[in-house]
C-alpha cells in the first residue's frame, strides 16, 4: 500500500524529530533551517533506507537472477509504482524515472518538442518559470527556428489567466507551466489552464517541483499532458525525480539517450527500444536514490499531504505577519493561493548581506536570482533573500528568524 493515503494523527513535534539535521548547531546557534524550496532535510526513514540498500541489497537492476538483483529491482520498481500512486497517474508504465525536474523537461524538450516545431510556431511559458521551464525551449527553439511567448503577471505575483488563454494562438505548439513558483510560493491554477490548452488541442506541461512536498497532486484532475517532479524537495535523495506523461505522447516519443537497459533487441543494423517508461532510461539509475526516494513517499503519506498542507499555511500566515513587523523589509509576491515561501529584501541592504550575516544567528535562508532571473528582471531587483518553510519548522525559528533579521538591520543600517 502507498503511504500516500491512511496517515496517522499529525504530531508536528514528533515529525520534527525524524529528522537529524535540525537537531544541529551552525555557529554555535541551533540551526534554523529555511531553504526548503532549495533542497528539503531526509528523515531518518530515508537516510535508512539507503543506507539499508548498500549493506544488505546492493546489485543492479534487471540484470540478474540472483537474490540480490532480484531484490533491488523489485524495490526500485517499487518506487515506480509508489511514484504512480502519489500523482494519481493512470498507469505505472507512463512514469519515466529522471535525475529531477530539469532532466524531465528536457526530455519533452529534445523528445517530443523539437521533432514538432518548426520556424513560425511558438512555445508558451509564463514570467515566473524557473530556468528549467525557460532554457531547454530556448535551445530547441534556436535549433527549430521556433520562439517563447510569455504570459505576463501581475504585481503580487499571479498570473493573468485571461491573457495566458489569449496567446494561446494556433502557433503555440506547446505550453509549459510551473504549478508553485519557487521564489514567490504562487500557485497556479493549473486545472484551469489544462482546460483551456485542451480546448486547443494544444499539449501542456507543468513543472510540479515545487508542488509535489506541499500539495496533492492528481494529474488526471488537473488534466495536463506532462508532469515533471524532483525527488530531494520532496524529502527523498538528491539525483532522483520523474516525468509523467500521457502514454500517447511516450509511445510516439524517441528515447532522448541511448544505450544499455532501454532496447528489446540490438544489430549494427538496428535497434528496437523497449516499450515506455524503459525506453527513456538508458544506463545503470539512481538505484538507492529511488529506493530512497520510495521511502520518502511513504513518510509523505504517513503524515498527510492535507496535514503538510494545513500546517504549513498557518505557519505561512504566522511568518507572513512577523516578516511585516521588520521595518523596511519589502516582501514579493503575495498571490492569494500560495505555498510557504517568501522572498523579500530589507531597504538598503544586499540579499547576500543578508543571507550570510543570517548564517551567523544559525539562520539558512537562500539568496540570489533563485533561477528565475526573468523574475528579478520583472521585480527590478538582482536578488531577493528566500525564507521557505516546511512542515518541520516551528513558529520559535519564525521568531528566531526575526529576530536575527533586526539584528541584521540594526547592524547594517
Amino acid at each position: 500500500m502507498s503511504a500516500a493515503i491512511n496517515p496517522v494523527p499529525f504530531n508536528q513535534a514528533a515529525r520534527r524529530a525524524d529528522f537529524p539535521l535540525l537537531s544541529r548547531e551552525v555557529n554555535g546557534k541551533p540551526l534554523v533551517y529555511f531553504d526548503n524550496a532549495n533542497t528539503a532535510q531526509k528523515p531518518q526513514r530515508v537516510i535508512g533506507t539507503v543506507d539499508d540498500f548498500y549493506r544488505r541489497h546492493n546489485a543492479n537492476v534487471s540484470r540478474s537472477v540472483h537474490t540480490l538483483g532480484e531484490e533491488a529491482t523489485a524495490a526500485y520498481e517499487g518506487t515506480r509504482d509508489k511514484l504512480a500512486q502519489f500523482i494519481n497517474a493512470p498507469s505505472r508504465e507512463e512514469v519515466v524515472f529522471t535525475s529531477g525536474t530539469t532532466n524531465a523537461i528536457n526530455l519533452v524538450a529534445y523528445s517530443y518538442a523539437q521533432p514538432r516545431l518548426k520556424p513560425g510556431d511558438t512555445i508558451l511559458v509564463t514570467q515566473m518559470e524557473h530556468h528549467a521551464n525557460i532554457v531547454p525551449w530556448q535551445l530547441v527553439c534556436e535549433r527549430t527556428g521556433a520562439k517563447l511567448k510569455v504570459a505576463p503577471i501581475t504585481p503580487e505575483g499571479e498570473l493573468i489567466v485571461e491573457r495566458f488563454v489569449e496567446l494561446l494562438t494556433p502557433d503555440v505548439k506547446l505550453a509549459a507551466v510551473v504549478h508553485v513558483s519557487n521564489v514567490i510560493g504562487t500557485v497556479n491554477p493549473v486545472a484551469e489552464l489544462a482546460r483551456a490548452c485542451k480546448s486547443r488541442g494544444i499539449p501542456l506541461l507543468v513543472d510540479g517541483s515545487q508542488a509535489a512536498p506541499h500539495l496533492a497532486i492528481d494529474v488526471q484532475a488537473l488534466g495536463c499532458d506532462f508532469y515533471a517532479i524532483t525527488g530531494h524537495k520532496m524529502f527523498g535523495p538528491t539525483g532522483t525525480g520523474a516525468l509523467w506523461a500521457k502514454r500517447e505522447h511516450l509511445e510516439a516519443m524517441p528515447p532522448f539517450f541511448g544505450g544499455g537497459e532501454m532496447i528489446r533487441a540490438v544489430s549494427f543494423e538496428r535497434t528496437v527500444f523497449a516499450d515506455p517508461p524503459h525506453k527513456f532510461e538508458a544506463g545503470t539509475p539512481n538505484i538507492a536514490g529511488f529506493v530512497g526516494l520510495g521511502a520518502a513517499i511513504d513518510y509523505i503519506g504517513e503524515v498527510g499531504i492535507d496535514n503538510i498542507r494545513k500546517y504549513e499555511s498557518e505557519l505561512l500566515a504566522y511568518a507572513t505577519d512577523a516578516l511585516r513587523s521588520v521595518a523596511g523589509l519589502r516582501l514579493f509576491g503575495q498571490a492569494r493561493e500560495k505555498a510557504a515561501v517568501l522572498s523579500f529584501l530589507i531597504d538598503g541592504v544586499h540579499a547576500h548581506d543578508l543571507a550570510t550575516l543570517l548564517d551567523q544567528e544559525g539562520v539558512a535562508v537562500r539568496s540570489g536570482h533563485h533561477c528565475a532571473h526573468p523574475l528579478m528582471q520583472f521585480y527590478g531587483v538582482p536578488a531577493t533573500a528566500r525564507a521557505s518553510l516546511a512542515f518541520y519548522n516551528t513558529r520559535d525559528e519564525v521568531d528566531r528568524f526575526v529576530a536575527a533579521l533586526e539584528k541584521v538591520r540594526r547592524l547594517l543600517m
